[in-house]
Order: C-alpha cells, then sequence, then structure tokens
C-alpha cells in the first residue's frame, strides 16, 4: 500500500512546486489604461509626444544628444573557411548608431561601410571568430570593436555604435 502512495505523493509535490515556481516566475501584468479624466489628459499627452516621435528614429543618451539608428539593407554573408573549404556561413545583419541627422551620409557611403565591414569579418573569420561558441560576450566584444573602428575609418566620430542585430551560423 506503502508503495503505491509514494509516486502519487511525488507527484502532487512536483506539481505544487511546479506551479509555485510559474507563478513566482509569471510576467509583469500590462498595465492599465487611467480611467479618471486627469489621468486621461496625461495619457493623451503621452500619445501626442508618442506620435510626434513616431516618424523618427531618435533616441536620447546620458549627454542629453539623440542618436539615429540606421539600419543597413543588406545581411552580410561571410564564409568560414576549414581545410581550404566552406565549412559553414555566418549570415549577419548590422545597425549603426550614429548622431542625429546621421541617416543620409550612412547611406551615402554605405558601399564603402559594407566593404569595410566585410573585411573585418572575414579577419574575423579566418581567426577562428565563428568557430566553436562564436556568440560568447569575449568574442562578440571583439568584433563590435573591430566594426567600430572600420565604421569611425569611413565615416568618422559620428558613429556612436555598431549594432548586430542578427547572426547566424550555418555549418555545411
Amino acid at each position: 500500500m506503502m508503495g503505491k502512495l509514494i509516486p502519487v505523493i511525488i507527484a502532487v509535490v512536483g506539481l505544487v512546486l511546479g506551479g509555485g515556481a510559474g507563478y513566482m516566475l509569471r510576467p509583469a501584468p500590462p498595465e492599465e489604461a487611467p480611467e479618471d479624466a486627469a489621468h486621461a489628459g496625461e495619457a493623451d499627452h503621452g500619445a501626442d509626444a508618442a506620435h510626434a516621435k513616431a516618424g523618427k528614429d531618435d533616441h536620447g543618451d546620458a549627454d542629453g544628444q539623440t542618436s539615429d539608428f540606421v539600419k543597413l539593407n543588406n545581411q552580410f554573408v561571410i564564409p568560414v573557411v576549414r581545410d581550404g573549404r566552406v565549412g559553414a556561413l555566418v549570415v549577419l545583419s548590422l545597425s549603426l548608431e550614429v548622431t542625429s541627422g546621421g541617416k543620409e551620409p550612412v547611406y551615402e557611403r554605405e558601399p564603402k561601410l559594407r566593404d569595410a565591414f566585410l573585411q573585418v569579418m572575414f579577419d574575423h573569420a579566418n581567426v577562428g571568430g565563428f568557430d566553436g561558441a562564436f556568440t560568447e560576450s569575449g568574442t562578440m566584444t571583439l568584433l563590435r570593436r573591430a566594426l567600430l573602428e572600420a565604421a569611425r575609418q569611413v565615416m568618422g566620430p559620428m558613429v556612436r555604435d555598431v549594432l548586430i542585430t542578427d547572426i547566424v551560423r550555418q555549418d555545411a
């Protein structure tokens, strides 16, 4: 009798613990819209500000300066060569954080930027940067720094940061 009861007790305890963990780790509830008139005016003002900003891709930083984020049009495809053969392909998407008003100059110089970025990524692949745990923090930091340096050589100090928005490795 006791031998049949132990699995049931274990299942109940596991269910209770799992439910408790799920309850404790649940996402925060969404904020509800204000209901009274005083709050409604504040919500309308916030909505107006959001609509005013919707046309721009500006974001402020700690210095009060604004930045534009420029997504480069096409992905980068980098071959990873092993023993004289392409062993994998890495596909990356990049965006640049530039000073306000810097979108047009980036698009005007995009071919030169792409060339500089490809050279950095080819070098990164050739030293094994895309092998193994290639998304490790230290490895990605090295790649980001090299990309930022290349971007600043082409565009100057208007480039604040290079963002890797997508990265995928497809092994052959």
